[in-house]
């Protein structure tokens, strides 16, 4: 689609490690030239022109797009995975581009480095706004108990409730996490994005993707969530 989009050295991921921590995102670096990268206000609909675009400033969290000559214009024989993902620009001298929605939620901070919060399909819409999943299981993944987290949301959007599914280190076990659940409420209360979240279930090991052990099935766990008691 894509690729790169941005760089970032190990001593900036270093630097930044506490920000995450604290529920600032992924820094994920600097774009790479000549890709631009624009951040618009989250839309799950497609967006056929570009004309019809709310670009956010820096700090605010939107969509992350991009435009560069590595960016592809259509996905083959998926015209609907095209109309969502893609969106015509005519350019100043009537050209015109495609530029690529990449699913992903994000923002520029002040000195123009790209932050990354998680897959837009992923965000909690609650009544009090939406949660992004990089914004918030980084914060609880510090305890020393904790293998990760997954944040799904039970319920409506606009009206869904913040879970958070934790997976326990190898060795931990089921019975500490009682103790494990109060000392992540603790976690939650030192922040303002996570101090509204009360709802930990424990699980004992999250649905994956078959290609990628990394990429969590927030998905299946959201419907696990909404199935357990208490």
């Amino acid at each position: 689609e894509c690729l790169p989009v941005a760089a970032i050295e190990g001593r900036t991921l270093d630097a930044t490690r506490a920000a995450t921590e604290a529920g600032a995102g992924t820094c994920v670096g600097r774009v790479v030239a000549p890709n631009e990268v624009r951040i618009i206000a989250i839309d799950d609909a497609a967006i056929a022109d570009w004309s019809g675009v709310r670009v956010l400033p820096a700090g605010q969290v939107g969509e992350i797009t991009v435009v560069g000559p590595t960016t592809t214009d259509t996905y083959f024989n998926r015209d609907a995975a095209t109309r969502i993902a893609k969106i015509r620009e005519r350019c100043s001298d009537g050209s015109e581009r495609i530029v690529h929605r990449m699913g992903d939620v994000g923002y520029f901070d002040a000195e123009g480095r790209l932050w990354f919060c998680g897959r837009k399909t992923h965000r909690v819409e609650t009544a009090s706004g939406p949660l992004y999943t990089e914004q918030v299981e980084p914060v609880f993944n510090v305890h020393p108990h904790v293998r990760r987290t997954a944040l799904v949301g039970v319920g409506a959007p606009g009206q869904q409730q913040p879970v958070l599914c934790v997976e326990l280190q190898p060795g931990v076990s089921a019975s500490a996490f009682a103790q494990v659940e109060s000392d992540l409420r603790t976690l939650g209360t030192a922040h303002p994005h996570t101090a509204g979240i009360a709802r930990f279930l424990r699980h004992s090991g999250f649905p994956v993707d078959i290609r990628h052990n990394a990429k969590i099935g927030r998905e299946t766990l959201a419907v696990w969530a909404a199935q357990q008691r208490g």
